[in-house]
């Protein structure tokens, strides 16, 4: 474990649509295959390359998955998007897949976890998946030249740091048929940047660790607003002459890379890491919807679901129709206005991204045992 201290003062931040922190908003361009903005209603066309992900709401969102039948691994560069809607130019998410979805307003973030078959979207039975952000092992993004957008502030914006965790499910990591976990941030404060909470470098812990929330929602489609998580892998420690320290640590990976005829094993990260997320925020005001049914037969139209494996249209999906007051998360959270203490982003050491099975060396420091000797890469 790594042990870090908030050495500056806090700062309680209000942030509106028009005044957004530092760091939050894109400010690139749009990807050569997409189009120059969030658009609605635009042409079903289930082979298009458009990567631009619109977050909006429970039935108004996007993901992004293979362009054809591929594991996540393999195809985390070239991936596009899918949609529950017609809109950005981008391939639709025929009705069917989803089964529920859980959509998280917060100070900082729009998050959704959404459960489903999503073999229908190119990705293989048994495919454990992957981990996709706008960096990459080379910088330009998995996939590359991927975008996402929202309007939960009141206006579109561009997004910045954003991750997304995607399988043809989660049952590995404990949840049956939970498929994609995505996190946009959307604000951040002198505490808790839009990197630190959209950290996307723990992608062998799962969606419940560094997403946390309440993932008992299949079969349901609801949008509730929710407490702020700490950052994942952030820990806080305690607060003492009026700064707060937080541990975090560097996720263990174990691999080897390619040195000419040479193959060179790699160790990084901590051999001890946590099993758990520090507290699991609550939710509240809670409503529910009884489909996202986006009622297109894509087999009318002549075309398949997953642009030509697998099948078209399906029944649309039910679910819980009405509003809860609330539901209790696990321990405290993070505050949208800053920690007592001040600002700091641990995670400047952290560890390594499955980017390293395609690219066979980390971004950032990597060690690797040559005879026996640690050597910085």
């Amino acid at each position: 474990m790594l042990s870090y201290i908030l050495l500056l003062g806090a700062a309680a931040t209000s942030v509106s649509a028009q005044s957004v922190y530092p760091g939050v908003i894109a400010t690139g361009t749009m990807g050569p295959t997409n189009p120059p903005q969030p658009t609605a209603g635009t042409p079903i066309n289930q082979t298009s390359y458009s990567r631009l992900l619109t977050i909006n709401s429970v039935d108004d969102w996007c993901l992004f998955a293979p362009p054809n039948e591929g594991a996540i691994a393999d195809t985390e560069t070239l991936e596009v998007a899918w949609c529950t809607k017609p809109r950005n130019n981008a391939r639709l998410i025929p009705d069917g897949t989803i089964t529920g979805v859980s959509f998280l307003k917060t100070d900082l973030y729009v998050q959704l976890m959404a459960y489903g078959d999503f073999t229908r979207l190119n990705i293989p039975a048994g495919d454990e998946g992957g981990e996709l952000d706008p960096h990459g092992a080379t910088g330009a993004g998995n996939p590359v030249g991927g975008n996402v957008t929202t309007n939960i502030t009141g206006s579109d914006i561009n997004i910045a740091e954003w991750m997304q965790y995607i399988s043809y499910n989660q049952a590995s990591r404990g949840f049956s048929h939970l498929s994609v976990c995505l996190r946009a941030c959307t604000n951040a404060n002198s505490t808790y940047s839009a990197a630190a909470e959209c950290w996307h470098e723990l992608d062998e812990m799962g969606c419940n660790f560094v997403m946390p929330g309440n993932y008992n929602f299949n079969g349901t489609f609801e949008t509730c607003e929710a407490d702020v998580a700490y950052p994942p892998g952030w820990y806080p420690e305690g607060v003492s002459g009026g700064t707060t320290s937080f541990s975090s640590f560097a996720q263990y990976y174990t691999g080897a890379y390619a040195v000419g005829s040479s193959s060179v094993d790699y160790t990084v990260g901590d051999t001890v890491t946590p099993s758990a997320p520090y507290s699991i925020p609550s939710s509240s005001n809670c409503a529910t919807v009884s489909t996202i049914s986006n009622g297109v037969a894509l087999a009318s139209l002549g075309v398949s679901g997953n642009a030509g494996s697998g099948s078209g249209a399906g029944p649309a999906p039910t679910g819980k129709s009405g509003s809860s007051p609330s539901r209790s998360g696990s321990g405290s959270s993070a505050s949208s206005t800053g920690a007592s203490g001040g600002s700091s982003n641990p995670n400047g050491a952290m560890g390594v991204a499955r980017d390293m099975q395609l690219m066979g060396i980390a971004v950032g420091v990597v060690v690797a045992m040559i005879s026996g000797v640690a050597v910085l890469l």
